[in-house]
């Protein structure tokens, strides 16, 4: 059975809707908290088949309240990369990522953003990835691709949505199976927030149900991209 290591950097954020498409195909994933009392992260990938690096709320890589378990982060997520390893992130654990790989991080404020994104490249996810989906972003800072890198689909302005890695990377932007309840956590859990609070849940309450329908077309694409299980 493949087993995900995942990284969580706050109570609120977790795998959200990606967590039933894991277990309806029997993949088992254990999340390391480094954040809590006795919590810590494993300085090897040991039996893991993949890394998934989480989002981080208010938390910064560059600017802000700095992540305080980066150090740690980038590291493991180096093993995991020479190991030749799938990892994934979501929201600042993309820009964990493009620093491990070689890229870089820019700084942003704390932003609520529901918006879209457009494929790039026809065939990424082996042609599962949707061709517009919905952009669920909760955090600040920016992740800067390494070069080399390819550009899978981008946001409203512009900017990477989500961005490939060699042949076992990808990170996106956002968070592809966010709720809004996990916002709300977010809210209570931490004493900043970002502007525009109120609008954007009621448009992310919105988009819920196609943000939904946009995983399961992501989630087919993404298990095979990472050697999960065979893509149909």
């Amino acid at each position: 059975m493949r087993e995900i290591c995942v990284v969580q950097h706050t109570e609120g954020e977790f795998l959200g809707l990606m967590e039933d498409h894991f277990e309806s195909r029997a993949i088992r994933f254990t999340y390391h908290r480094p954040f809590v009392a006795g919590g810590g992260l494993p300085t090897e990938p040991g039996g893991a088949s993949a890394l998934i690096l989480l989002g981080a709320g208010p938390f910064g890589m560059v600017s802000g309240n700095l992540l305080p378990s980066m150090g740690a982060e980038l590291r493991l997520t180096e093993r995991f990369l020479a190991a030749g390893l799938p990892v994934i992130g979501t929201g600042l654990g993309s820009a964990i990522l493009a620093v491990a790989a070689g890229g870089g991080v820019q700084a942003a404020p704390l932003r609520f953003v529901v918006g879209s994104a457009r494929r790039l490249v026809d065939d990424a996810l082996g042609g599962y990835l949707p061709e517009q989906y919905p952009l669920v972003r909760y955090g600040r800072d920016r992740a800067l691709p390494p070069p080399g890198a390819t550009i899978l689909a981008e946001d409203e302005e512009g900017a990477p949505a989500l961005f490939q890695v060699g042949t076992g990377a990808l990170g996106f932007s956002g968070h592809p199976g966010m709720k809004r309840a996990m916002v709300e956590d977010l809210v209570m859990e931490f004493d900043e927030s970002p502007d525009g609070l109120s609008e954007r849940l009621a448009a992310l309450g919105l988009v819920q149900r196609a943000l939904a329908d946009a995983l399961s077309r992501t989630m087919v694409g993404l298990v095979g991209f990472a050697g999960l299980m065979p893509a149909p």
